[in-house]
């Protein structure tokens, strides 16, 4: 299935969402993005009808504001994302600074979603005073108005009226999910943002963090989380604890782009970790998960 995916984002969980779509219980009644980016896994969940509402929340507000106009008047932003296209093309370079110095004045979800078509590497950086400081990419202009108002039409059919929005700390956020529901969370990578990732306006202690697992399960709420993993023999940041009784498995991401430029041949495996509520429910469905992708591993089999 083509998933509409308007929003450009590095480190988004595109390329991964079948593999983590085949990790979901059977029924859900709210999907919860606690970290959500680009939402890659709630667009992917909505296309493919695995849960019945969602609730896209980020730290970053300008990136959650981008998300509510684009669910709920995406006939405004397509119109508006394609006048700042069309301005930009006398001269790419000296427009796009002029909306990024608009964007930190106004937030405007226009000139942040121009930002983010035309930024280096779809990503998203800011200074020390909460700033959008990325370069362009002088390479490309962005996504055209036509393919960006397909993408912008598209997410909004999946979500709109079954999605809620906010802008708060991730605790606040699943500490409310039931057991009904289900939580996918992708924090910032340890191996990645050492103690402050730029993408965000605060960092995820890794404490912290375990912690909220354990009050999630505690109360038995299931749960999905994408966190760190390695590129060849290199692990990125540290395991989560085994005493969270979490089912570990990996993703193969690909090849590593810094290893190629390296000339070194070498995937990266992402890891994914399950709760124990929701890995107790796929066990009693006795579903085999197998994947497709070279040397993924088995999560279980029957009768184990």
């Amino acid at each position: 299935m083509n998933v509409p995916h308007p929003i450009p984002y590095q480190g988004s969980k595109r390329n991964l969402a079948d593999e983590i779509l085949r990790c979901f219980p059977a029924e859900i009644e709210t999907l919860h993005e606690p970290f959500a980016g680009s939402a890659a896994i709630s667009l992917a969940a909505a296309a493919h009808r695995r849960a019945k509402c969602f609730h896209i929340n980020d730290l970053n507000k300008p990136l959650v504001d981008l998300w509510r106009a684009i669910v709920n008047t995406p006939d405004k932003l397509a119109i508006a994302y394609e006048a700042l296209w069309n301005e930009q093309l006398d001269d790419p370079k000296a427009f796009y600074r002029k909306v990024r110095d608009q964007f930190n004045l106004t937030g405007r979800p226009d000139c942040f979603l121009y930002l983010l078509a035309r930024c280096v590497k779809a990503s998203v950086r800011y200074n020390a005073n909460g700033e959008f400081n990325q370069s362009p990419d002088n390479r490309r202009k962005g996504a055209t108005p036509a393919t960006m108002r397909e993408h912008i039409y598209g997410a909004s059919s999946l979500l709109k009226g079954r999605t809620t929005f906010s802008s708060r700390n991730y605790r606040d956020v699943v500490l409310h999910a039931c057991r009904e529901d289900l939580v996918y969370m992708d924090p910032p990578y340890q191996g990645v943002c050492g103690n402050r990732d730029t993408r965000y306006l605060a960092s995820v202690q890794f404490c912290e963090f375990v912690e909220v697992l354990e009050q999630l399960n505690a109360k038995h709420i299931r749960y999905i989380v994408s966190y760190d993993g390695r590129t060849g023999t290199r692990v990125h940041g540290r395991m989560l604890p085994e005493d969270l009784k979490l089912a570990h498995m990996e993703l193969d991401a690909g090849r590593s782009t810094q290893a190629t430029l390296l000339g070194r041949d070498e995937a990266t495996y992402e890891s994914l970790y399950l709760s124990p509520a929701l890995a107790a429910e796929l066990r009693n469905r006795k579903t085999i998960y197998r994947f497709t992708r070279s040397e993924q591993m088995c999560l279980w089999e029957v009768g184990v």
